[in-house]
């Protein structure tokens, strides 16, 4: 209950009422020195801090704090109200796939297994068809490979769920237990997606690179090309044009085997390989000094013109020429040695799916122009020599590495662009220009997503992280929005030393690993 008002004192007759004016007197106010107000507090505003749209996969045998932000496949999968499933990859283990579902609703999930096992007895495909036949809801779709050598190497998720959200989760492991536990994968996933409203009018989305509908435009495009032979997504195309995919902030950059048209006026057509990558480069900005474009894989194949097609195709197409005449960016490529691959936390197993050949005449020459370009994997290593600069351990040095990665590094020590995806270094995946007559023939199918930090804000800038997914303020310039971004290895980068071989998993090592294993 609220006090009742004070009554007002009476004034005795000595006592004046000050409410009451006195005839010429001034004002109170104007009798008072003027001097200024105090100066007000400024409050620092709080810079914007945006968490790493790339996320590592957990490694079972490292501690917790090298996990932090990581995410496991039960976290993609593990969601009761998923009710179908679309899973694209390379090597398949069904058991493996269906065991991360929830337990109560994993027979009730409709899984879409997409692979690329055109043979009938090819041993992975009898293998495949083995496993699904003990499920009824796993259904076996074989996709349309055109050209002999090549592998559908894609690796995605496209999940729908019962709350009528979708989602798209682009990744660089296989669908086995061995990428998934102990070595070192990338996750890029989208918000969960609406359905659109009536109210959306397509004719006026935004389609320029890296907004939501360019990215939806070229991710249909690339699942209808699965349709050329068969319908193999159909439906699912048809599900999910149904979806808005306005907050997703990216540029897909992904591969469709066959022979492509390079010139074409349609705006809205998706390129594919390294022609994809090098038109939607042309649409980001980057600084105009120095820079680093740093290539992380898992596997180097032979190339039969290692300096015209590596350094006038691939690197060309990672650096179109900007309108400030920037410098060329300095490639360095980040491959394990065997010592590395020895100490991983697998030992010599963690390296069977780590690929470069050197025994060749044609290999030890491409060997030769590569060496200059290679750096380590851990940069704990014995011999090479680190670069300057404050050291930043990204956790993953002894989980060797099954993430690709292209990032470009400017000399801010900030980053431009940045690319995780499943392709590797070889003409399968990125394409061969066909004899300079305007088409490009790619072998493989492969996706991966592109991000720079203007898709968050015009005034962003994105840096690396390290052991978390969020960035800090602490020593960075500027007051625009930070956008972390998980980098998976360690800074500064070590140079191989001039006495150090890539590893190479059809050579033999006789140095026992750290199982006490020789590989061989």
């Amino acid at each position: 209950m609220a006090e009742p008002p004070s009554k007002r004192r009476r004034l005795s007759d000595t006592d004046q009422d000050p409410t009451v004016k006195i005839p010429g007197e001034l004002p109170t106010s104007l009798s008072h020195p003027i001097s200024p107000p105090p100066p007000r507090k400024t409050v620092a505003r709080e810079r914007k801090l945006i968490s790493s749209p790339v996320r590592l996969t957990t490694i079972r045998d490292l501690p917790e704090e090298s996990n932090v932000g990581a995410v496991s496949l039960h976290d993609l999968l593990g969601d009761p109200l998923i009710s179908e499933c679309w899973e694209f990859n390379y090597l398949h283990d069904v058991d493996f796939l269906m065991n991360h579902f929830d337990e109560d609703t994993r027979a009730l999930v409709k899984v879409h297994i997409v692979h690329g096992f055109w043979k009938k007895d090819d041993n992975n495909r009898l293998s495949l068809e083995r496993q699904s036949a003990q499920y009824n809801n796993v259904t076996l779709h074989a996709a349309y490979m055109p050209e002999m050598f090549g592998t559908h190497h894609s690796k995605m998720l496209v999940l729908f769920r019962h709350d009528d959200t979708a989602q798209v989760i682009i990744h660089t492991a296989n669908m086995i237990s061995n990428d998934w536990t102990n070595l070192t994968n990338g996750v890029w996933q989208t918000p969960r997606l609406p359905l659109l409203t009536g109210s959306q009018d397509p004719s006026g989305l935004n389609m320029k690179i890296g907004s939501g509908p360019r990215f939806k435009n070229d991710l249909l495009n690339y699942l209808r090309a699965y349709n050329s032979r068969r319908q193999i997504c159909k439906s699912m195309v048809e599900q999910l044009e149904k979806y808005d995919f306005s907050a997703v902030r990216g540029a897909l950059i992904a591969s469709v085997p066959g022979r492509h048209d390079l010139y074409d006026d349609d705006p809205n057509k998706t390129y594919w390989g390294w022609a994809g990558v090098k038109r939607t480069l042309r649409s980001v900005p980057v600084h105009s000094g120095e820079s680093d474009i740093v290539v992380q894989v898992s596997s180097i194949a032979t190339i039969s013109s290692v300096d015209g097609w590596l350094r006038k195709t691939l690197f060309d197409s990672l650096s179109p020429p900007t309108k400030t005449k920037t410098p060329r960016p300095t490639f360095k490529v980040i491959f394990p040695t065997p010592d590395e691959i020895r100490r991983s936390l697998d030992g010599y197993a963690s390296g069977g799916s780590i690929h470069m050949k050197i025994q060749s005449a044609l290999q030890a020459k491409q060997l030769q122009y590569m060496k200059p370009l290679l750096y380590h994997w851990a940069n704990d290593c014995q011999k090479g020599k680190r670069e300057e600069g404050e050291l930043q351990d990204g956790g993953r040095n002894r989980a060797a590495p099954h993430i690709k990665t292209y990032i470009r590094y400017n000399e801010k020590k900030s980053i431009d662009w940045a690319l995780l995806t499943s392709a590797n270094v070889s003409t399968q995946a990125w394409g061969v220009d066909t004899n300079g007559i305007g088409t490009i023939r790619i072998a493989s199918w492969e996706i991966g997503v592109l991000m720079w930090p203007q898709l968050f804000d015009d005034k962003a800038t994105m840096v690396s992280t390290f052991m978390k997914d969020m960035p800090t303020d602490e020593g960075q310039g500027g007051d625009g929005p930070l956008v972390g971004l998980r980098v998976p290895y360690s800074l500064p980068l070590q140079k191989y030393d001039d006495s150090e071989l890539p590893w190479v998993a059809t050579a033999t090592y006789a140095r026992p690993d750290i199982k006490g294993r020789t590989w061989g």
